[in-house]
């Protein structure tokens, strides 16, 4: 009975380093999955940035097609429309989709063609010890002129096991949750006329952007 007493803490440890040992590996393997992603998509960035001014549209499909597999823009959307979404029709909801990656395109894709020699850095990711289905992954952006900028990406993982970005925390700001408080906002000014916040999103886009610049200077 003692050396039964005796061996079972020694299981449970045994056992826990185990665990810990598999949820390094898939923090690993996240990190790595990311960081193939973001490096592929930077890439191609820099090889189709004269792509821009020649052709937009072709400019915008290419990127589109390179971030569909890795971002959930559905999911993104929905959360940006939050509890109005359940006001809007299947097609209003599939046409936001759309606008809100398009309305992300133009008020950004000149920026990221200019900001020339920017490197970035995936340092670590962390699967939520709560749910194996989520996790967090930080980053570090440097410009050229070697300033840093602390990104994080919300992921998750789908019922076909593949891991998908949701969310994105540029230096403590979080993307999502200030594109939710504008579409309230719009939806307030517009007397909750969802169509012609959904009409008009590139502008409260811009609008955003514009705030944020505004209030960094």
């Amino acid at each position: 009975m003692t050396m039964t007493r005796s061996f079972i803490p020694v299981v449970v440890l045994i056992i826990a380093a185990l665990l810990m040992s598999f949820k390094v590996r898939a923090d690993e393997d996240l990190r790595r999955y990311v960081d193939q992603n973001t490096q592929a998509l930077v890439d191609k960035l820099n090889a189709e940035r004269g792509l821009y001014s020649k052709d937009p549209e072709a400019f915008y499909k290419s990127m589109n097609d390179a971030l569909e597999g890795f971002v959930d823009f559905r999911r993104i959307a929905a959360r940006v429309m939050g509890r109005y979404a359940r006001q809007a029709t299947p097609e209003q909801r599939d046409e936001f989709v759309e606008k809100f990656k398009r309305s992300l395109f133009d008020s950004y894709a000149q920026a990221l063609v200019n900001a020339n020699d920017f490197s970035i850095r995936v340092k670590e990711a962390n699967i939520d010890p709560s749910s194996e289905n989520r996790a967090s992954v930080m980053m570090e952006v440097e410009s050229a002129s070697g300033n840093r900028y602390p990104v994080s990406y919300s992921m998750y993982r789908n019922d076909q096991g593949q891991w998908l970005m949701e969310n994105v925390i540029v230096e403590g700001v979080n993307i999502g949750l200030a594109f939710r408080d504008r579409f309230a906002q719009e939806m307030e000014a517009s007397r909750d006329n969802i169509q012609a916040v959904i009409d008009d999103w590139s502008k409260a886009v811009d609008s955003l952007a514009l705030d944020k610049e505004v209030s960094e200077s």
